[in-house]
């Protein structure tokens, strides 16, 4: 215990306590946005999730250019000088491109298709916890640092229902992903974690336990990455598809992270009082 009188030591030790602790669900993100784009420049071509028509205009340039910003953008966040610029950067990219200008056009086309919304919500959940890291280390004033990551706590909520509903509409696809070895079934697993992301959603959209639900969420999300993504990349590490899934489920880990220390601690104002 270390005992004071000075002011400024008392308000510098929880700036560098809250730093310590949410460092690393930032880093684990941007780390994660990085990974989507060293995939997407193995394959040449634009993330799955980033469904840009065949035909379009310099395609490949796009696709390259897509990825510079991906990488450059992800590398910004894991520095606490360039995070807020970073964050911004990924926030305006998968909302305003990916998903309005990309993802729109799929779900006006299929609407009546349930895929096309869980889909739009991997890359709206990239958006959102861009948005949180952004209030997180920007210089903004308190109040809208306040108001923007809660926007970007209500977006990851919305996407947790999402994708929680994808695994009750799709289980014939979610069940053959669990490992057959554990038990009691395939389908068991696919339905609790089905309700487990439903659960988060509402936790963190009503703010009832929700820094719980959110640390549960990122626990897992981890659990896919060992138990699913991760055995199945050793099983065929020339999938496409498959390396594209370990590194948004990064992201998404990344996301549920940066979440839940966003419903953490006191604020600098708790601290003074």
């Amino acid at each position: 215990m270390i005992l004071t009188h000075d002011p400024n030591t008392i308000l510098n030790m929880p700036q560098r306590t809250q730093t310590g602790q949410r460092v690393f669900g930032r880093r684990v993100y941007g780390l994660g946005v990085m990974a989507l784009g060293v995939v997407c420049l193995a394959w040449g071509g634009f993330d799955p999730g980033q469904p840009v028509p065949k035909d379009i205009l310099d395609r490949p340039a796009l696709a390259y250019a897509a990825t510079a910003l991906m990488l450059l953008a992800g590398a910004a966040v894991l520095w606490r000088r360039t995070a807020a610029w970073g964050a911004a950067v990924l926030t305006a990219y998968y909302t305003l491109i990916v998903v309005i200008l990309m993802n729109a056009r799929v779900i006006v086309a299929h609407y009546t298709k349930f895929v096309v919304y869980s889909n739009a919500a991997e890359q709206f959940a990239i958006a959102a916890g861009g948005l949180i890291v952004f209030a997180a280390t920007a210089k903004i004033g308190t109040a809208q640092s306040v108001r923007l990551k809660r926007l970007g706590q209500l977006a990851v909520g919305v996407c947790a229902l999402l994708f929680g509903c994808a695994h009750f509409v799709y289980l014939n696809l979610t069940a053959p992903l669990v490992p057959r070895w554990l038990p009691p079934t395939q389908a068991f697993w696919a339905y609790v974690t089905g309700v487990g992301q439903i659960a988060a959603g509402v936790a963190i959209l009503t703010g009832v336990q929700a820094r719980l639900a959110a640390i549960l969420l990122t626990c897992m999300y981890v659990s896919f990455a060992l138990l699913v993504w991760g055995p199945m990349l050793l099983t065929d590490s020339s999938s496409h598809m498959i390396w594209a899934e370990n590194a948004l489920n990064l992201v998404l880990i990344g996301v549920a992270w940066v979440a839940a220390d966003s419903l953490s601690g006191r604020s600098m104002s708790d601290v003074v009082r």
